[in-house]
């Protein structure tokens, strides 16, 4: 598959144009993934600080007991959304859920240790180490391809 970037300046929103010799089903498929797709920064504050935070950027997101946190190398941010409407605007090839209280960004992932009994210990660089729940085992297994 051949990629072209072409910037314009002025345009607002990214545009994607899918050129092909012929319609099939994983064309289809892949417009549909593509518009499900929302690049935009998520919104988040640092004490009386909002900050834009772009989605690449951030370790993970995590509920603990006060709201929804988003986690980078640079600090922990609050994030007024949900994490529920996290993973449903985020790419699911990138974030992946790994309990009912968090979502990580598994190009971030550093180090995996399989060998907890039913769990999976994820370190995401030097900044945090998180925990994979036996609900999601297999589902994360799937994603790292393992």
């Amino acid at each position: 598959m051949k990629v072209t970037l072409k910037l314009r300046p002025g345009l607002e929103e990214p545009e994607i144009v899918i050129l092909a010799g012929a319609e099939s089903q994983r064309l289809r498929e892949l417009a549909r993934e593509l518009e499900g797709l929302d690049v935009s920064p998520i919104a988040a504050a640092q004490g009386e600080r909002a900050v834009m935070l772009e989605p690449e950027q951030v370790l993970r997101f995590f509920t603990d007991g006060r709201g929804v946190s988003a986690q980078t190398a640079q600090g922990t941010y609050s994030v007024r959304e949900r994490l529920y409407e996290l993973e449903g605007r985020l790419d699911p090839r990138r974030f992946v859920r790994i309990s009912n209280s968090e979502i990580v960004n598994l190009k971030k992932v550093t180090g995996l240790d399989l060998s907890l009994t039913g769990t999976i210990r994820m370190e995401l660089g030097k900044d945090a180490v998180c925990y994979v729940s036996r609900r999601y085992v297999k589902k994360i297994k799937q994603a790292l391809g393992l």
